[in-house]
């Protein structure tokens, strides 16, 4: 990274990161941690956290073995990003000794870490001598293993027991970067084709979704800002046509996107029917976003800024033939793409969240009418926010059947022993869909 035509120091990325590191452990998003990093350092600062966080347990293990008591909080997020960078010796970014020295160098120059600039340096120097010895001590260490919080791999072992340890280790993979098509505008054919000619790799994926051999910045991609295309994961674009089915009759219907921001799966009903689309999303701020996507997509919406779980502050009266309800949840099964989230959450916001997920199923389930259908989903793998969440509401509601669904789709970018992921149409982040239908009276 440089500013004008100089290079920014290491130790000025490492004392970012390790600042970012510690926003998040006190609470904050990753997103609004990286947000307040200065612009021309944020790239570099963003590659680095993301390494971090997918390696903070075993960083946290052998920082325990090194220093007999813990360090205060921003020496801590110092001392932790340096091992998290650094344990892994093929993998690390930067010549061991190179980082050691910059992670000192950046204590000695932090108002609240000038103080640990030797403690850091002396642990650091016992590291690099005793590498191979403390990294074997953590292996056992299971939140140093998997690099997640120890509820975290127990909830995922109950909840999956056939396929936890796929899930763990995916979520510690690069998450690929994947297209969703604009059907009104040109074929998944066509822009493969446009694609190639622009020397840019890519193959198609299951329900003409097209994933990247390597993420480009979205101003290198053929017709983006035309909307041809948007950046959508594969699994979060089985949304719109679950919910629309496989029949033609989907025109001319009225249909409600809950919580609909930043607006990918309001973006795809529109593209796939000639019908009303309603976008309810509580924050205003991410309802500006589900309007540029629109307006760069070339559609229309009605988009609204309300509280779904007050149908009293925003309904005209008039029920939904279909209804869309991305209800909030932990996002756990999107780990790859925001690793900061597993050190972010607690158990306890599972309980949460499912009460939140619980009133909007209620109240959302009101504005159906006979016959209608409504599709529940999340981006958790935790049973409690999906079908755990899907059967207490059947249990309650008689007047709901359960059709043919996805139920919880398994991350599925775990490679084999040649390297290569076991099912590359299948590359897909952890989701839940339930497909319900409202029963005629």
């Amino acid at each position: 990274m440089r500013t004008g035509s100089e290079p920014v120091p290491l130790w000025r990325q490492l004392s970012e990161t390790a600042a970012v590191i510690a926003t998040v452990r006190d609470g904050a998003s990753g997103t609004a941690a990286l947000d307040a990093v200065p612009s021309e350092l944020r790239a570099g600062v963003q590659a680095l956290a993301f390494q971090v966080w997918r390696n903070l347990g075993r960083a946290q293990a052998l920082r325990t073995l090194l220093a007999s008591k813990l360090p205060p909080p921003h020496a801590d997020a110092l001392l932790c990003v340096a091992l998290a960078l650094a344990w892994d010796t093929k993998n690390a970014p930067y010549d061991m000794f190179t980082l050691v020295n910059q992670t000192v160098e950046a204590a000695k120059r932090g108002r609240t870490t000038h103080g640990q600039a030797s403690f850091l340096n002396a642990c650091l120097r016992r590291f690099l001598r005793e590498q191979d010895v403390l990294v074997t001590r953590t292996d056992a260490d299971p939140v140093a293993y998997w690099n997640h919080p120890s509820w975290w791999i127990k909830r995922m072992q109950r909840d999956h027991p056939d396929h936890w340890r796929a899930i763990l280790q995916a979520a510690n993979n690069h998450a690929p970067m994947t297209l969703r098509v604009n059907v009104r505008k040109t074929t998944a054919t066509n822009y493969l084709a446009m694609l190639s000619q622009a020397g840019i790799g890519a193959r198609a994926a299951a329900n003409d979704a097209i994933v990247l051999e390597q993420p480009t910045s979205v101003s290198q991609l053929p017709g983006f800002d035309l909307g041809l295309v948007s950046v959508q994961d594969a699994a979060a674009q089985i949304a719109a046509p679950l919910l629309l089915g496989a029949s033609d009759t989907s025109d001319g219907l009225r249909i409600l996107d809950a919580c609909a921001a930043p607006g990918g799966k309001t973006g795809h009903l529109a593209e796939l029917t000639n019908s009303l689309v309603m976008a309810l999303e509580i924050d205003a701020h991410r309802t500006g976003r589900i309007r540029q996507n629109l307006t760069r997509l070339g559609l229309q919406a009605d988009v609204v800024t309300a509280d779904a779980a007050r149908p009293q502050d925003w309904w005209d009266g008039q029920f939904f033939d279909a209804i869309l309800l991305d209800a909030p949840c932990t996002a756990s099964g999107i780990v790859r793409r925001h690793p900061d989230i597993r050190w972010l959450r607690r158990e306890s916001d599972i309980t949460q969240l499912a009460r939140v997920q619980k009133q909007l199923l209620q109240s959302l389930w009101a504005l159906l009418r006979p016959g209608g259908r409504f599709v529940y989903c999340t981006c958790s793998l935790f049973l409690a926010e999906g079908s755990a969440q899907v059967q207490t509401f059947l249990t309650h509601n008689t007047d709901a059947a359960l059709l043919s669904s996805p139920g919880h789709l398994i991350p599925r970018n775990v490679a084999n022993s040649e390297g290569v992921p076991d099912n590359p149409s299948c590359d897909y982040d952890g989701f839940f869909y339930a497909l319900l239908q409202k029963r005629m009276a």
